[in-house]
C-alpha cells in the first residue's frame, strides 16, 4: 500500500518558477526511484525527471538545465524545481514511484497529478 500526495501546481506567466512536492507514504521499501511524468491531452505521459533512491538523476532533453529534481528520503518526498517555465510545459504533472522488492518486476504507483499552466 503506496500513496503518493502530490502539491504545488498552479497558474504562472512564462519565464516564472513553480516547485512541486510529492510525498509518499506507505510500504515504500528502500530502493526505489521517483519521479515526475506529464501528460497533455491527446499526447502520452512523459517522463520528465527520475531520481533514485541514491541520487542518480535522469532528464528530458526538454526541462533539462530548466528543470531539478531532488529528494528527502527522510521524508520520502521528492521534489520539482521548475524555472524559465515555458507554455510547452504546461501539463498535468504525475509523481511515480517505482518500487523494487528484490524479485519480479517491480511496483510503480502513481499520484493523482496536479495541473500546471504557464501563461505566455
Amino acid at each position: 500500500q503506496v500513496q503518493l500526495v502530490e502539491s504545488g501546481g498552479g497558474l504562472v506567466q512564462a519565464g516564472g518558477s513553480l516547485r512541486l512536492s510529492c510525498a509518499a507514504a506507505g510500504s515504500i521499501f528502500s530502493i526505489n526511484t521517483m519521479g515526475w511524468y506529464r501528460h497533455t491531452p491527446g499526447k502520452q505521459r512523459k517522463l520528465v525527471a527520475t531520481i533514485t533512491s541514491g541520487g542518480l538523476t535522469n532528464y528530458a532533453d526538454s526541462v533539462k538545465g530548466r528543470f531539478t529534481i531532488s529528494r528527502d528520503n527522510a521524508k520520502n518526498t521528492v521534489y520539482l524545481q521548475m524555472n524559465s517555465l515555458k507554455p510547452e510545459d504546461t501539463a498535468v504533472y504525475f509523481c511515480k514511484l517505482v518500487r523494487y522488492s528484490g524479485y519480479g518486476p517491480p511496483d510503480d504507483y502513481w499520484g493523482q497529478g496536479t495541473q500546471v499552466t504557464v501563461s505566455s
